[in-house]
């Protein structure tokens, strides 16, 4: 459909401060078309910390749980603690998790200057790329089958 086919005060528009109440709105018409083909999605959100002797953060996976799969979003460890497997213990401790909720495998994105070989020690595939994400850099996409 062209623009011209366009019906009467249908318009695109640029809003970057647009309420989350109308970003919303594409969520819910995209779930809505979704579901009769998939059945809800099943969002559940996952969330481990690393904290030291005084409570504060110092390191943590943040992913969702999604249609039998852990996404995830999030892996940091603070400069002082890495190199102590605390990296490794964190996927462990979530791959653990997807697997007692039924999930079928994890993903997650890591660009080239991040930790890739440290996935790929954990078992993790790459099954793409894009290249020039941020410019001059590769992203990678990387999936671990459970039982695989």
């Amino acid at each position: 459909m062209t623009r011209g086919d366009w019906p009467a005060g249908v318009r695109i528009t640029d809003e970057p401060d647009a309420p989350e109440s109308e970003c919303e709105a594409v969520l819910r018409g995209l779930r809505a078309f979704n579901e009769p083909h998939i059945g809800r999605p099943g969002h559940a959100p996952l969330n481990l910390f690393v904290r030291d002797e005084r409570d504060a953060i110092v390191g943590g996976l943040i992913g969702e749980y999604n249609w039998h799969w852990l996404f995830v979003d999030l892996l940091w460890v603070g400069d002082a603690l890495r190199g102590h497997g605390i990296g490794s213990a964190l996927m462990h401790t979530a791959e653990d998790a997807a697997r007692a909720r039924g999930c079928i495998g994890l993903y997650l994105d890591t660009i080239d200057f991040q930790a890739r070989p440290f996935y790929e020690r954990l078992g993790l595939e790459v099954f793409g790329t894009l290249e020039d994400y941020p410019p001059g850099h590769t992203r990678y996409f990387m999936r671990k089958y459970f039982g695989r």
